[in-house]
């Protein structure tokens, strides 16, 4: 495990640096010529899905904020590649940065043998926006009604039951493999192109399980079409407080533990200053209580700690991720 070793410290040494003289407090630091022309969000999907909206309701207080406007460019493609590179290869001059998931964020290094960027190298973290736990569904033929009761029907239906993902690496991929691992179950694994199909068949009976976010997952749950059983993460969502987590129900595996999130970064060698007045202007942002609203809405939870503190979690996360993965056989490249 040297190999974290050395990442353990290169993403404390990136939080340290955008840190830096800003526990000293923001007036000590802020520029003044800084910014004078339009600042750029990057985010890695399509627009309209729930890392946009969040990206957009962030850039429209910090324009006000900054008296610059914040522009969102959506680059989609490749899980997030594409769009992650594109912003971190942008030149660290304080004008582009990225807000994206975890999974390009962290989590894709695992996936590809080869990424055209680092995560350690190339970003600076800046603030972890929220924590973006899914929930667990199943169809309602499976007469089963919490997660206790699911693991045992999975047990004794060993190489009989399906679940879903939005592809192959994804959240619901690596969850299921996990479940199916560990109880020896078999499952087969019919991933889609995207949560829109997905909840389709499993709301048809196609398949038998998936998790999926709120956003999606909510009319059909809402409709009864299906059934939410628990969500992961260490703390229940707002929007769907009857849900309780995994880890309530008795089911303790870091996997269900640790959370998808959505998270602040800059290309490498950005300005010290000026990180520190941006990821100062966004973490006061999230603690707006419209923002906040917004964002539990979707079923995340607001954060907006420190780049230290992002550091950290990434720290914890990443061998976890890595070992979730190793077992799953997921490979995208």
């Amino acid at each position: 495990m040297e190999h974290f070793h050395i990442q353990r410290r290169q993403w404390l040494q990136v939080g340290a640096l955008a840190t830096g003289s800003a526990l000293l407090g923001a007036p000590a630091w802020a520029r003044t010529d800084y910014p004078t022309k339009p600042i750029k969000l990057i985010v890695p999907f399509n627009s309209g899905g729930a890392t946009d909206i969040v990206a957009r309701s962030i850039g429209e207080k910090l324009a006000t904020r900054m008296g610059q406007p914040v522009l969102v460019d959506n680059r989609a493609g490749g899980s997030g590649v594409t769009g992650t590179d594109f912003a971190l290869k942008s030149a660290p001059d304080g004008y582009t940065f990225l807000i994206s998931l975890g999974t390009t964020m962290l989590i894709n290094q695992f996936l590809y043998s080869k990424l055209p960027y680092h995560p350690q190298r190339d970003q600076a973290l800046m603030t972890q926006i929220a924590l973006a736990p899914v929930t667990l569904l199943v169809n309602p033929k499976l007469q089963v009604n919490n997660a206790t009761e699911l693991w045992s029907h999975i047990t004794r239906n060993k190489g009989k039951l399906s679940y879903g993902s939005w592809g192959s690496g994804s959240y619901s991929h690596l969850a299921c493999a996990w479940i199916s691992h560990n109880l020896a179950a078999d499952m087969t694994h019919a991933p889609y192109k995207g949560e829109a199909p997905m909840m389709q068949d499993l709301a048809g009976g196609q398949i038998d399980m998936a998790f999926a976010s709120l956003q999606a997952a909510k009319p059909h749950i809402d409709s009864g079409r299906v059934k939410v059983l628990a969500v992961t993460g260490e703390q229940r969502m707002a929007a769907l407080p009857q849900a309780a987590t995994l880890i309530e129900q008795g089911i303790k595996d870091e996997i269900f533990r640790i959370s998808g999130w959505l998270g602040m970064s800059a290309p490498a060698r950005t300005p010290t200053d000026v990180l520190q007045q941006v990821t100062a202007e966004v973490r006061a942002i999230i603690t707006l209580p419209e923002i906040r609203q917004r964002i539990q809405t979707m079923g995340f939870i607001p954060v907006g700690n420190t780049s230290e503190q992002f550091a950290a979690v990434i720290q914890n996360d990443a061998p976890i991720w890595e070992r979730v993965v190793k077992l799953s056989g997921a490979k995208l490249d």
